[in-house]
């Protein structure tokens, strides 16, 4: 009778770790966008033009919901003016801090999106050069369409799921 009893206990045993896995499952969302339009000049970071705060409002309105499902939980961007201030108005509605990143250490921002907001949802805000990198790194493709200078307007959501292969969604806002 000892064997059918070990073998029960082990059946549960495997079945309770097979449902904490399944339960540990996640998706994480990454919204990854270009700074908005910038004041054009001379000098090496320039602020937002008006047209670039404006843009910077309109993605405060869209993703600005302090509760419910697919709530914003951090706010990445480079450390240029025109990357900060374009996150600044939906950090400010969110009572969120800007996590200020260096806009060449990919490799890093993705670690850190994957370790800890694993089944979150995080908005990064880049630069043309460096926002198609990103996504590809993140969803693991070989390329991403380049943005062109004068395009401020795209926006990728990526969906990193825990197993399984990641999804893009490029629009426009």
């Amino acid at each position: 009778m000892t064997p059918i009893w070990l073998s029960a206990l082990a059946g549960v045993v495997v079945l309770a770790v097979f449902v904490a896995f399944l339960a540990s499952l996640t998706t994480t969302t990454v919204i990854v966008v270009r700074h908005a339009e910038k004041e054009l000049g001379t000098i090496e970071d320039p602020p937002l033009s008006q047209a670039g705060e404006q843009r910077a409002q309109l993605l405060a309105r869209m993703f600005g919901e302090r509760e419910g499902q697919g709530r914003i939980a951090a706010i990445f961007t480079s450390d240029t003016r025109r990357a900060q201030r374009t996150a600044a108005p939906l950090a400010a509605r969110l009572g969120l801090e800007l996590t200020v990143v260096p806009a060449n250490d990919l490799d890093t921002l993705v670690r850190r999106i994957r370790g800890n907001f694993r089944g979150r949802t995080v908005l990064v805000v880049g630069h043309s050069n460096t926002v198609p990198e990103l996504v590809a790194k993140l969803a693991r493709l070989e390329h991403i369409e380049p943005i062109a200078d004068e395009e401020y307007d795209r926006m990728y959501i990526v969906t990193v799921p825990t197993l399984g292969k990641a999804s893009v969604l490029r629009m426009a806002y």
